[in-house]
């Protein structure tokens, strides 16, 4: 399945992929077979990628989705408040998801090996079980570069190193959360011509939070850049999608993005509307391929796709069957 996966050329590929995968999990995942019954969806009536049941995101706080019987190679776990019950994606080949990232980044900013690999993410670094810090940690790795690193709170390291590669003409990558890449900025103002500056959002309580607009402008200014990226993944999925700038994302070939109704959750739009984020991650053979989140967000004619907002607890409705 890896090889189809991984290997997707067209639209109908894409589609005969994703309903050998949604019969697959029916048949050997106990909680989206339960889910898909409570819908009276049966693989046999579903022709068309729009007819198959997106499982809420909130089932992976509560249940263990596994559509496999092999070991579970890994178990990644959410940031949470504290006493906040966390989402737990267990990974039964660890394979797949360095498969789905690798491919993933040298589709978009082809080869790793071309890159220093900066990483500014304290708040993942100070927990365990972040699928954000394995892939990155793997990327550092893969850069074969003693440059490339982590940086938990040494900033005038991170400074002096950043102007020093970007003189010498290197390709570098800062990948950071919202604040710490805020923080950078306040202590430094920058003038850099060969540096993607990509945040993964979350302000995570320790600021503000801005809309995207008002933070790109701040950090493209602090940067001196012209765009800042952005990285859109999740605990529950084990493909990334990227923004190469004004939060627009394009997925791989293998990742999908569709809009619910916020009204009808079994309805899905079509593109131009606003609606709740459903994600078809084929990557995620072994667990769950068909996840309605919380995100709110537009899909554009051409595949891209935006995120807006949240929904608020209060605002979920349908589709949360047997989520408590």
């Amino acid at each position: 399945m890896k090889e189809h996966i991984f290997n997707i050329k067209s639209e109908k590929e894409f589609t005969e992929v994703a309903l050998s995968i949604f019969k697959h999990q029916f048949q050997n995942n106990k909680v989206y077979r339960s889910f898909c019954d409570l819908l009276y969806i049966h693989p046999s009536d579903v022709k068309t990628i729009d007819e198959i049941p997106f499982l809420p995101i909130q089932f992976f706080k509560s249940r263990q989705v596994l559509s496999s019987l092999e070991p579970v190679e890994e178990v990644f776990t959410s940031s949470g408040t504290t006493g906040s019950i966390t989402s737990k994606h267990f990974v039964t080949d660890i394979q797949l998801y360095k498969e789905s990232y690798l491919q993933g980044f040298a589709h978009f900013y082809g080869s790793i090996e071309d890159y220093v690999v900066l990483a500014l993410l304290p708040n993942y670094l100070e927990r365990k079980g972040s699928s954000l810090i394995f892939m990155v940690n793997d990327l550092i790795a893969k850069t074969n570069n003693q440059e490339s690193g982590f940086f938990l709170n040494n900033l005038q390291e991170l400074t002096k190193k950043l102007i020093e590669l970007d003189k010498k003409g290197q390709k570098v990558l800062l990948i950071g959360v919202s604040f710490a890449l805020l923080d950078l900025v306040e202590i430094q103002k920058f003038n850099l011509k060969n540096t993607i500056i990509m945040e993964t959002g979350g302000m995570k309580g320790r600021r503000k939070e801005l809309v995207r607009e008002e933070l790109h402008q701040i950090l493209q200014e602090g940067f001196g850049v012209a765009q800042i990226h952005s990285e859109y993944g999740m605990t529950e999925l084990l493909s990334q999608a990227y923004s190469k700038g004004k939060g627009i994302f394009e997925t791989p070939s293998w990742m999908k993005i569709l809009t619910r109704d916020t009204e009808d959750a079994l309805t899905i739009q079509k593109t131009g509307k606003t609606g709740g984020i459903n994600i078809i991650d084929l990557a995620n053979y072994n667990s769950c391929s068909f996840i309605a989140t919380q995100d709110l967000g537009k899909v554009h004619n051409n595949g891209t796709f935006e995120i807006i907002g949240r929904f608020d607890d209060s605002d979920i409705r349908g589709c949360n069957l047997m989520v408590l």
